[in-house]
């Protein structure tokens, strides 16, 4: 590991409400929020303006109207917002050696070694005013010779800038902060850690890492050393998936078992094609339901790899009639394929035929060219937001603010 690294962190501002913006200029200086509009419905991006009335991201969507009715409040489009990620994404592909996507908005960059050339601050300047510039969204930035530190940075830069933190001066900038600024610490932590009298950074610094270790385990020694800014992990381009999943959240809780099964037939059809797509198969499958009570309920299946629909299809509805108790709302419902291997559909020579094959190479070639719901099957057409995104190209999926069946 380079002990004298340059890792930058870019965060494009308030994403979603900026992509919105660059399509209708009357969004601009007014509160908006992005998310579901159902009761249930939560905040996936929120405006600065929105902010102020001290709305945040994942508050439920009725609070946050209740704290600011005037709130202009939109369903979201994830395609557009993909497109706008990809555009940006390209912009860093083609001017650095490496760099990490780590959601639809979020990036890391090692610029290690650069400095020798350019000047790493200059670099990532010169690169945040490109992306400014061809793509109209505001972007902040973080560079320090960390991941931690550069995220930290990148908080304290918004909106819009940027800031660098001189290697050796990690402790005193985030010696004042608050606690919640660490990656790593959620309401949890954060209470656990107020109950202890623990609110700066400070206070962490200053504590030997064994009795954060006591306190808290394993991870007390995790967040001694983000809390010192030591942080080693590196910036990854690319990790190979292990599982790909999707689960649907319904307005109301339902009954209706038509329903039921079209959008559970829908979110399977679309994960084989996934699979394919990726050129990947799995062997194993997983389905899940939640009911009213939020009695959550889970049953997996070992079947012979595969990535064809008359061969996992049937797996996944036999698991959905074992765990369907008929006389409960349900919830949630969810598919999830695991134990993924490399490899295209093999043939068997028992069950499939020349026709199978090539019903699904002409049904993926639609799809292709069309949007993944080009061909479905009449059962899963009610189903309306199956997402578009293809879960083998080392990107996040986008967060999708409507999801409605």
């Amino acid at each position: 590991m380079n002990s004298d690294r340059h890792i930058v962190h870019m965060d494009l501002d308030t994403f979603f409400v900026s992509c919105e913006r660059l399509l209708d200029s009357r969004l601009n200086g007014k509160p908006v929020l992005i998310g579901g509009t159902s009761d249930r419905g939560v905040v996936a991006s929120c405006s600065y303006e929105a902010r102020t009335f001290g709305i945040h991201s994942a508050m439920p969507m009725r609070l946050a109207k209740q704290l600011c009715p005037e709130a202009i409040v939109l369903r979201g489009n994830s395609g557009v917002y993909s497109k706008f990620s990809n555009t940006v994404t390209d912009i860093i592909k083609e001017s650095v050696p490496l760099y990490e996507k780590t959601s639809v908005d979020e990036f890391y960059i090692d610029l290690t070694g650069m400095d020798q050339f350019f000047g790493c601050n200059k670099l990532a300047s010169e690169l945040r005013s490109r992306i400014i510039k061809e793509t109209g969204l505001p972007i902040s930035f973080g560079l320090s010779a960390n991941k931690t530190v550069s995220k930290i940075a990148t908080g304290e830069a918004k909106p819009n800038n940027q800031i660098e933190i001189i290697k050796g001066t990690e402790k005193p900038f985030l010696s004042p902060l608050s606690v919640r600024k660490i990656p790593m610490v959620g309401e949890v932590t954060y209470r656990s850690l107020c109950d202890l009298g623990i609110k700066q950074i400070k206070t962490i610094q200053k504590m030997p890492i064994e009795m954060m270790i006591r306190v808290f385990g394993k991870n007390g020694a995790t967040l001694w050393k983000k809390a010192n800014g030591i942080d080693n992990s590196p910036v990854v381009q690319y990790t190979e998936r292990k599982s790909i999943s999707t689960e649907r959240t319904f307005d109301k809780d339902t009954t209706d078992i038509k329903k039921l099964e079209g959008i559970i037939v829908a979110m399977t059809e679309n994960l084989i094609y996934q699979l394919r797509r990726g050129n990947k198969l799995t062997a194993c499958v997983t389905f899940k339901i939640r009911y009213s009570d939020f009695q959550t309920y889970t049953q997996q299946k070992r079947i012979p790899y595969s990535a064809a629909d008359h061969k996992i299809l049937p797996v996944v509805m036999d698991l959905y009639k074992n765990l369907y108790q008929r006389r409960l709302l349900v919830r949630l419902v969810g598919v999830r394929f695991s134990h993924l291997v490399e490899g295209g559909q093999q043939i068997d020579l028992f069950d499939n035929n020349d026709k199978i094959i090539n019903l699904y190479q002409a049904m993926d070639k639609m799809r292709e060219r069309y949007g993944d719901r080009a061909v479905i099957k009449a059962s899963g057409m009610n189903a309306k937001s199956i997402s578009r995104w293809n879960p083998f190209t080392g990107e996040p999926p986008p967060l999708l603010a409507n999801r409605r069946q």
